[in-house]
């Protein structure tokens, strides 16, 4: 059976199951649309939120990440991981104990305040929409390259798919969907890992992999070398910065732009909503640890993924004497993705021979394509140019020819090391399922701050629920409508796209949800103050240095715009707190709400008979 059937048949499969369960489990009433009736049990909630929070970025793009950045992708790692233990322990439970459906439900009822609620609106829309962009993209690269359609037609067919199951169903209908994508996501990322690690390792468990020494059937030359001291050895060679060493990035940007992931895991409203789905607050800390436990299991297998990914790179493209491969030798993997410009190449020298080396072989950054054609359009002239690295004949033969979009590490890795066709179309299902949970729980979060916080809360508190759940699945359409154009001009590739958002959700919601629950003292002005001048100064960062052509020598002390979120934070935290000591205390009857919400019920009763 050809891998188009085989595709065809995994991603149709998958596409047919979640559209049923969206229709078994439509939403009759806006509890059943908004927290999926608050009925659903901790081991299914935690599979359904490690599908929510394991996106498009960290099945596709994660492993590309650490793939090329090495050492400094573990921020990426650490970030998204501590974030979460974070989240599950400092504010799951007390959000769940708070009992409101959304983040802006608590923003606007903590701080008692409509401003406040439509504040936290904005945010969660602004953040929602930046990181839903990078969810579509995800979509239209894997069906660009597996269904041989373009990447905006994917983009299409993936708004078409969300649209069923997050409009009908709403969170009721997502999460069963989430918990079906889960399996097929983790399902999808496993297999070909251990197919990779046991033919380059030998080892099962990918793991392992990392630490183990390379099989001399993989490669005569590097068997019975560690992993990443041959890696080290071959980037260097070629020109790159060594796999296990910081390179140009400064340890104090990592270190933001750690906290920015992490403080932003921790605030972003699709993953807090998650725990509103369970019956009680004890379920809500039990499916944190389900989750983590669920999240753990491909996390794990992220870092030996990205080095045997880069390995198998270099392996191939540049063939076992490290001098290159002619085109006409080359792969059919490598002419396949050259039709989705996500990989390119262009004969520096004239010799005929693909070669991979640091830098960019073509001026002006990425190369467009046509269909399989690399079109001379007077774009894409060639230069020896080397990004990061200084050229130097004695240490790398030659200047890069080859242009690799780190997207596709992930969903090429089964092809270059030339696994069974049914693994490659089990990639390409575990690939849509993750980006299109994580879009739609996103999206439902937008559809929910629109309806339920905005109209209902604020706007019009007349509205019945039937005309709130309608308003909800309207909004769900025009969110899913403006998410596909995001997803076809997205700012940067899946992963990057996606820590953007984070820091967003860094530098707005995070201070406002921890002050909230454990600060009596911190009213409606410090909230609204901080969350404003933290999301607007971010903002204007990302968009100054992103899209208006900011220079990285104009970087506020060398920090990129993927860290500054930390730094939107810290503010938040100072501006909030400055504020709320010159303006008056919360009411009485609040400040009893907070207190109530970290004091467990029956507290102290013991010493009291």
């Amino acid at each position: 059976m050809s891998l188009d059937i085989l595709t065809y048949l995994f991603v149709g499969a998958s596409f047919a199951l979640y559209i049923g369960i969206a229709i078994w489990s439509r939403a009759g009433s806006t509890k059943e649309f908004y927290v999926a009736g608050g009925g659903v049990s901790p081991m299914a909630n935690g599979m359904a939120t490690a599908a929510d929070w394991m996106s498009a970025a960290s099945f596709i793009s994660l492993a590309g990440i650490v793939s090329f950045a090495g050492y400094n992708g573990s921020a990426y790692i650490m970030g998204w991981t501590g974030g979460y233990v974070l989240l599950a322990l400092l504010l799951a439970p007390y959000l769940r104990k708070f009992g409101k459906f959304t983040v802006p439900d608590f923003v606007g009822d903590r701080y008692y305040s409509s401003t406040a609620r439509t504040v936290a609106v904005i945010c969660a829309i602004f953040v929602s929409f930046t990181y839903v962009a990078g969810q579509m993209r995800g979509v239209g690269i894997v069906f660009s390259r597996f269904l041989h359609v373009s990447i905006e037609m994917g983009v299409v067919i993936g708004m078409i798919i969300v649209f069923f199951y997050a409009v009908l169903g709403g969170m009721k209908g997502i999460t069963y969907t989430q918990v079906a994508q889960y399996c097929v996501l983790i399902f999808a990322y496993t297999v070909p890992a251990i197919f990779l690690t046991l033919q380059v390792t030998g080892h099962v468990l990918p793991q392992l992999g990392l630490g183990a020494d390379v099989d001399p059937s993989f490669n005569a030359a590097w068997g019975g070398k560690p992993v990443l001291e041959v890696l080290d050895g071959l980037v260097q060679e070629l020109g790159f910065t060594a796999y296990t060493t910081q390179g140009t990035d400064s340890l104090f940007n990592l270190f933001f732009f750690t906290i920015a992931l992490m403080a932003g895991t921790a605030g972003l409203p699709h993953v807090i909503v998650r725990f509103f789905t369970v019956p009680r607050v004890k379920d809500a800390r039990v499916s944190a640890g389900w989750a983590l436990l669920f999240i753990a299991i491909l996390y794990t297998v992220v870092p030996s993924v990205g080095a045997i990914g880069r390995l198998n790179l270099i392996n191939t493209v540049n063939g076992a004497e490290g001098t290159g491969t002619t085109y006409s030798e080359m792969p059919t993997w490598f002419k396949n993705w050259e039709s989705s410009g996500l990989i390119a190449w262009e004969d520096v020298n004239g010799d005929g021979k693909v070669q991979y080396a640091a830098g960019s072989p073509f001026v002006g950054g990425k190369p467009q394509f046509e269909g399989d054609q690399r079109a001379e359009d007077g774009h894409r002239l060639v230069s020896n140019a080397i990004e990061g690295a200084t050229f130097d004949a004695t240490k790398q033969p030659f200047a890069n020819e080859v242009y690799v979009d780190r997207d596709i590490m992930v969903l090429a890795n089964p092809e270059i090391a030339q696994l069974p066709d049914w693994v490659i179309a089990l990639v390409a299902a575990g690939a849509i399922a993750a980006a299109l949970s994580t879009a739609a729980g996103l999206l439902l979060v937008i559809s929910t701050s629109i309806s339920h916080d905005l109209f209902k809360k604020t706007l019009t508190p007349n509205m019945t629920e039937k005309q709130e759940l309608l308003s909800a699945r309207l909004a769900a359409i025009v969110a899913i409508v403006i998410a596909g154009y995001f997803g076809l001009n997205p700012p940067g590739f899946v992963a990057q796209v996606v820590a953007l958002a984070f820091g967003l959700a860094a530098a707005s919601f995070f201070p406002a949800i921890v002050m909230g629950i454990f600060s009596k003292r911190m009213n409606k002005e410090g909230a609204i103050s901080g969350m404003v001048i933290g999301l607007v100064i971010t903002a204007a960062y990302i968009v100054y240095f992103k899209f208006m052509g900011g220079s990285p020598d104009q970087y506020f002390m060398g920090l990129t715009p993927e860290a500054f979120g930390t730094v939107g934070m810290v503010v938040n935290f100072v501006v909030a707190m400055v504020v709320s000591s010159m303006t008056p205390p919360p009411p009485e009857e609040v400040q009893h709400v907070v207190e109530d919400i970290r004091i467990p019920r029956g507290a102290g009763a013991a010493q009291n008979h």
